[in-house]
């Protein structure tokens, strides 16, 4: 039987841990905080717990198809929620759109506050999103990492499908060509930060992310995003995946060429709190290199849940011989905080809330030309008593918020003025248009800089690598090493992207590699 070794128990991980186990495997997982789930993260104040990272989920079937290997479902471990209204979007002007689960009922809301003009371009735009899905989510994010010769063996044929993903336009120029309304096209200039990167110079490709949501849905999770981590941990151990959790890699060894082995132990020390005003604190410790008692756990192929930079850097040894490389530009950030807030009614405060600018395209400018937080940032709330039924305090509930933000630069954090910079400048918009209550406070709180502290080799991005480039699906790792034998990689950095259900799929396809490769000697 062969003997898995995962570096971590984010959602890539989880899922290449479910789909080894289930197909006969000795898998154990070793995570370096106290709990599996990676960004998807949870705290607590005053007895309350609440999320901290991702806030929605899309292509819940992805997710399915691996807990379908250890013979169970979603459906059998979670309860999705559906909300007809799901996000309000809201303008300075005073504008506000609601976005449906159902795109016909969205194209009535958007053609009742924007006109039958946007309502018209709302579906031509929305039909060419979900061609580019249907044409790139089969060669593009459900099988194998992409290459050149790929795509060529496809044949000319396919090839002429294949330009139904808009290759050489820009996400910008994919949606100004169909949609002239200035809020619709923030809207749509929105879907580029699910990716973290920027409409502007990402390939059209992309726009495919508005059919994900818009045409496929977006749920949320009874009991909150978190439950997700659970069920995928609560199912690997009972296809008997074994955890070792506060158990930090600190290396990979390598024999003949091949992987041999992980060395790892207990961290040192601890991070001090992330949360404000309260001594309580449930988000994981910061991963840190120094180790007691470090062991060592022989292993015949080992799956790699982090980031590639923090590969390179810190666990294959200097002379290993490969062809990865970090990213060249990491995807955005984000300073992220949760509020106790005063409880507000369905009608008052929808499950999701994004407050544009005046002049979003500034938002990019800053954030990837100027390296700097957003002037006059777009703000995300997230009310997690109704996106998934979280029970909050007595008379507050617990409200996410999220601003954009640069990652931090390659020499070093930045200091800490500018994150408290941003986050007044988050919470005088969320109290100019009256969205928070005065005497609503700040319980839990995440820079970048602590982001880049608790995630190595990340420097704060949220989804590995920006899509900055026509050649973004060509320039992600693959999930199998071909230079390094028994080495696969599963994690938003790497094939086919960030956000949780890719993470989910990067597992599967980097177990389904790791798996056929050991059958097939």
């Amino acid at each position: 039987m062969t003997q898995f070794a995962i570096i971590g128990a984010g959602m890539g991980g989880l899922s290449s841990a479910i789909s080894l186990a289930a197909r006969g495997h000795e898998v154990t997982v070793y995570e370096a905080g106290p709990r599996s789930g990676g960004k998807v993260g949870i705290a607590t104040h005053d007895g309350v717990e609440f999320d901290t990272g991702p806030s929605l989920l899309t292509l819940p079937d992805l997710i399915d198809e691996v807990l379908a290997l250890a013979g169970t479902s979603l459906e059998a471990e979670l309860e999705l929620l559906r909300h007809d209204v799901a996000f309000r979007y809201l303008w300075p002007d005073g504008t506000a759109l609601d976005v449906h689960f159902a795109p016909e009922d969205t194209r009535e809301s958007v053609r009742k506050t924007l006109g039958d003009k946007a309502a018209r371009q709302f579906d031509d735009f929305l039909g060419y999103a979900r061609r580019i899905w249907e044409a790139a989510a089969p060669n593009f994010v459900l099988g194998p990492a992409p290459s050149f010769g790929s795509v060529v063996k496809l044949g000319l044929g396919s090839l002429g499908k294949m330009m139904a993903i808009d290759p050489m336009n820009t996400m910008a120029r994919g949606i100004e060509s169909r949609v002239k309304d200035p809020k619709l096209r923030d809207l749509l200039f929105r879907y580029a930060t699910y990716n973290g990167s920027n409409p502007f110079e990402a390939p059209a490709t992309l726009n495919c992310i508005a059919w994900v949501e818009l045409g496929l849905g977006g749920w949320g999770i009874r009991g909150g995003m978190y439950e997700l981590a659970r069920a995928m941990e609560r199912v690997a151990r009972r296809v008997g995946v074994e955890f070792a959790l506060d158990s930090y890699v600190t290396s990979i060894a390598v024999e003949g060429g091949r992987v041999s082995g992980v060395e790892w132990g207990s961290p040192r020390g601890t991070q001090g709190t992330q949360e404000t005003g309260s001594e309580e604190e449930t988000d994981p410790v910061n991963a840190v290199p120094s180790v007691a008692n470090p062991a060592f756990a022989r292993a015949d192929a080992i799956v790699v849940n982090a980031d590639v930079a923090h590969l390179i850097d810190d666990l294959l040894p200097e002379a290993t011989k490969h062809d990865l490389e970090p990213p060249e530009t990491p995807s955005m950030s984000g300073w992220t905080a949760v509020l106790k807030a005063k409880r507000r009614s369905a009608a008052e405060r929808q499950p999701h809330t994004v407050l544009f600018p005046d002049h979003y395209d500034d938002e990019f400018t800053d954030i990837f030309d100027h390296d700097r937080p957003p002037r006059e940032p777009t703000v995300y709330l997230c009310a997690q008593e109704k996106a998934h039924a979280r029970e909050g305090w007595e008379n507050h509930e617990p409200i996410f918020v999220m601003a954009n933000a640069p990652a931090e630069p390659e020499h070093g954090p930045r200091s800490e003025q500018v994150w408290a910079n941003l986050r007044e400048t988050v919470l005088s918009r969320l109290h100019r248009m009256n969205l928070i209550d005065a005497d609503d406070v700040i319980v839990w709180e995440r820079t970048p800089s602590d982001l880049a502290s608790q995630f190595r080799g990340t420097r704060g991005s949220i989804y590995g690598a920006a899509s900055n480039s026509k050649l973004a699906a060509f320039r992600r790792a693959p999930n199998r090493i071909d230079d390094v034998p028994g080495l696969y990689l599963a994690s938003g950095s790497v094939h086919p992207g960030g956000g949780v259900p890719l993470c989910v799929q990067s597992g599967k396809t980097a177990a389904q590699a790791a798996h056929d490769d050991v059958t097939n000697g």
